[in-house]
């Protein structure tokens, strides 16, 4: 088994996939539990990247078409099998790197990308983006601000210093952005935004509409930037609506195709 995944169970062939990439300084264990919420219909696989948790002495990624060459590398046998990818903030740029890089070498597409707390590519990039620049108390503020910092981590400063190289690594990692091609994908998009977002707003969210030329559609999601854990159940609420299309198409054949494009070079 690949490295970048993490199964809580065995192997279902007969299930639609979905890959999960994390955000910014977090792993696989952000989708802990959502197997259970979500139901047999999907196989909820997080995606564990190298230089955090159960991988943490393995060297970090911070240049991002390393990261998805890689990533495609690795799990080239399991993306031939019916999936979706979903990603929250970093997480979502790498989900569309990846469907990006795939589809310029002509492999096969998700059925779908569901894209969270992350402004389309062609927009700039906010301040905190670039904090890897920025001191240990500087960062932690912003990342305070945005709920990024759960209350045990504040009450255990050692485990708070492992986490910051961590964050400013895949903050560095985000800096790729304007590498990723920007081609539309002849996939459906489904974004999700936080209401109160502070770094990322609704409008710059809908914005991913000009990467589809399939539907697009934007989820509002009460609370902030980690509405994924503010608001859980209303979020896997709406990402079970979302699911259940292609959960429908994988089983039945109806409406579904392998989207595969030909290999080009585009430049924008």
């Amino acid at each position: 088994m690949t490295r970048y995944l993490r199964r809580g169970g065995p192997r279902h062939d007969g299930r639609l996939r979905m890959f999960c990439f994390p955000y910014a300084g977090g792993g696989a264990s952000a989708y802990a539990g959502w197997q259970r919420r979500l139901g047999t219909g999907v196989e909820v696989l997080p995606v564990q990247l190298p230089g955090r948790e159960g991988r943490m002495t393995e060297p970090r990624f911070t240049d991002l078409p390393a990261l998805v060459a890689d990533l495609d590398r690795e799990l080239g046998e399991e993306l031939d099998h019916p999936h979706v990818l979903f990603g929250h903030s970093m997480g979502a740029l790498v989900a569309f790197a990846l469907a990006q890089h795939r589809r310029a070498r002509g492999e096969r597409l998700p059925l779908a990308l569901l894209l969270g707390a992350h402004r389309a590519p062609h927009l700039p990039a906010p301040p905190l983006t670039h904090g890897y620049v920025a001191d240990d108390a500087e960062l932690m503020r912003g990342l305070a601000a945005l709920g990024g910092l759960p209350r045990v981590l504040l009450d255990r400063p050692e485990w708070l210093a492992a986490l910051l190289p961590v964050v400013r690594g895949d903050l560095m990692l985000c800096e790729g952005a304007g590498s990723v091609d920007r081609t539309p994908l002849p996939i459906p998009l489904h974004t999700f935004a936080g209401a109160d977002d502070r770094l990322v707003t609704v409008p710059e969210v809908r914005e991913w509409s000009r990467y589809s030329t399939e539907d697009c559609e934007t989820v509002v999601i009460p609370g902030g930037h980690f509405y994924i854990r503010e608001q859980e159940s209303a979020f896997l609420d709406r990402l079970c609506e979302a699911l259940r299309r292609y959960e429908t198409v994988h089983r039945t054949g109806v409406g579904g195709r392998d989207f595969v494009a030909t290999p080009q070079t585009v430049g924008v």
